[in-house]
């Protein structure tokens, strides 16, 4: 399979990610009759708009087309992958294991409602097991002892392992989690090999200093791995997620228990299986699947564990850090969630603004906690960038993620489903206009429209809350100082969009946005170096580049006196 252009970005050049070649006979080899290996390759508009002003957003964007081949709703026949689930049990101690009670749990897919596979259920048990096989790892085991160079070339060599079957990966995320398959194999799966690469070049980077000290004294801080790491990772992002912690974890000699999401296990637990592969000492990466309240639970408030990394929603991440704190004060580093609000200013190319904030609210379904799902336009430019929107909605390819074109899946599962058309009622109820969407698509699984929400007011639930789903909503501003105090009038802070031409207006709101992220005619550029985390409710900590290695270390001084130094 051969990539035509790689993606560095989830969404500014996620649609420049990939063309892939299929087989010989132009079909996937793992995906049924009828289906084709395939990655972005619907881009129609290359036009860029002039440099005219301070800022270039056109040169930063193309434009999404809607593919003819496309299927235009969820009402096809779903397309049976054919690739072969190998891992459905936990691993613990470098090999995989029946849960200690024998149960199971069914992963559904999103497409159908139907179960693909029985998985094993952990819980406080085997997360016994699986802490105490960390422990001896990291107090007993090689991999904190090795060196940084040896632990580097096990990362390595599972980036190359990950490209090798990238397939199969690939096929197993949009199976377990509804992304779109373009999604999947052009930009989630490479994205996971360069973390992988990312961090393997941070291991033997990381030193400590001499401080100088009063007197005949030598002092020297020393960064040490923190021991054994908890680490929750959710539904929406499972591989991009296993990256961010496992990565950085294992770069600074530390071992892990992994608990998956309930929803989506397959692709994690096929990855960790390749980590062994690597290389990898048993007992270093431990995965338990199961559900939060027992195996999640068991996790957070075990006195074994030294870190614990959660990404999730808000309400989640608050029983996480009581966890912690009631057992051992573990430090813990929270992802949440977020409300984020894209602005667009008056000076802004509207054909472009309309399809960046599209995406910056529908991609993955919606189903991103950065989402820019609070889209605040100005009023000079408002009728216009309403009209569009709704036009742009009316559009977007809702269909199996297996087929070429489609771009948009189903939602993870029937109580998201069933939850963001709650959201949409109450959006109605309140008085917003409601200008395209708001039902199911299609006649089976958990589909939903695009919908497009305009009028809104800031008071509204679906200006405040999270919603997690593909609904857009629009709201009026007049300018710089009142968008400012309506975008920071939330307990989120995670992140946030800026269009506009004037580096002006581009600097002013990103110093004033009390968010952890701002895009600036861009949105979802995700660079393994750039870090990532929130304000306020959205978290605490950050993830990706060195500021997620601080995550795993333990800072220690050591002091020692200098004997008959006569010359100090």
């Amino acid at each position: 399979m051969a990539a035509r252009r790689a993606a560095s970005s989830v969404l500014s050049r996620y649609l420049l990610a990939r063309s892939s070649a299929s087989s010989p006979a132009g079909k996937s080899a793992l995906l049924g009759p009828g289906s084709y290996q395939q990655s972005v390759s619907h881009v129609l508009d290359e036009e860029t708009t002039p440099l005219n002003r301070a800022l270039l957003p056109g040169d930063l964007l193309r434009r999404f087309g809607t593919a003819p081949a496309a299927a235009a709703a969820a009402t096809e026949e779903p397309i049976q992958p054919t690739v072969e689930i190998k891992h459905t049990q936990l691993l613990i101690n470098g090999n995989f294991v029946d849960a200690a009670s024998g149960r199971t749990f069914p992963t559904v897919d999103p497409r159908t409602g139907e179960v693909i596979a029985h998985v094993a259920e952990g819980d406080s048990e085997d997360i016994d097991r699986a802490v105490a096989a960390a422990r001896r790892a990291f107090d007993e085991g090689p991999w904190p002892r090795m060196t940084a160079y040896e632990r580097c070339r096990v990362l390595l060599r599972l980036a190359d392992l990950i490209e090798q079957h990238a397939e199969e990966i690939a096929a197993l995320e949009t199976w377990d989690n509804g992304k779109t398959l373009a999604q999947s194999a052009g930009t989630e799966v490479p994205m996971l090999a360069r973390c992988m690469r990312y961090y393997a070049g941070w291991a033997d980077k990381i030193h400590g200093l001499v401080v100088p000290a009063d007197g005949a004294h030598h002092a020297q801080v020393l960064h040490e791995p923190v021991g054994v790491a908890g680490q929750i990772i959710p539904w929406n992002f499972p591989l991009l997620m296993f990256a961010w912690k496992v990565g950085p974890a294992l770069a600074c000699g530390n071992t892990v228990v992994l608990k998956t999401a309930e929803q989506t296990p397959l692709s994690a637990l096929y990855v960790a299986s390749l980590l062994h592969e690597a290389g990898l000492p048993d007992g270093v990466l431990n995965v338990i699947s199961g559900f939060g309240p027992t195996a999640g639970a068991a996790l957070c408030s075990h006195m074994g564990v030294d870190k614990l990394a959660f990404t999730g929603s808000t309400g989640t991440g608050q029983i996480v850090l009581e966890l912690a704190a009631r057992s051992n004060l573990k430090p813990v580093t929270l992802e949440l969630g977020g409300k984020s609000p894209f602005i667009v200013m008056d000076d802004a190319d509207v054909d472009q603004a309309v399809e960046l904030a599209h995406q910056a609210v529908f991609f993955n379904q919606g189903q991103c906690c950065c989402a820019g799902s609070r889209t605040f336009v100005h009023e000079r430019v408002y009728d216009e960038f309403v009209e569009k929107s709704k036009a742009r909605a009316m559009k977007r390819v809702v269909g199996d993620p297996f087929r070429n074109g489609v771009e948009q899946g189903p939602q993870i599962d029937e109580e998201q489903f069933k939850k963001i058309l709650r959201y949409v009622q109450s959006g109605v109820d309140s008085g917003a206009t409601l200008l395209a969407g708001g039902d199911r698509a299609g006649n089976r699984g958990f589909y939903i429209q695009p919908t497009v929400f305009a009028d809104a007011k800031d008071d509204m639930k679906i200006a405040r809350e999270e919603i997690f789903g593909p609904v857009q909503t629009i709201l009026k501003f007049s300018g710089v100082e009142e968008v400012i105090r309506r975008a920071n009038a939330s307990q989120y802070g995670l992140a946030a969009g800026v269009f506009t031409r004037s580096l002006d207006a581009a600097n002013t709101l990103s110093r004033a946005l009390r968010v952890g992220t701002v895009w600036v005619n861009c949105y979802d550029v995700f660079d393994a170096g750039i870090p990532f985390g929130g304000y306020k409710m959205s978290g605490v900590g950050r993830e990706k580049g060195v500021y997620a290695l601080r995550n795993y270390l333990q800072t220690k001084a050591v002091v020692t006196p200098i004997r008959g130094a006569a010359w100090l």
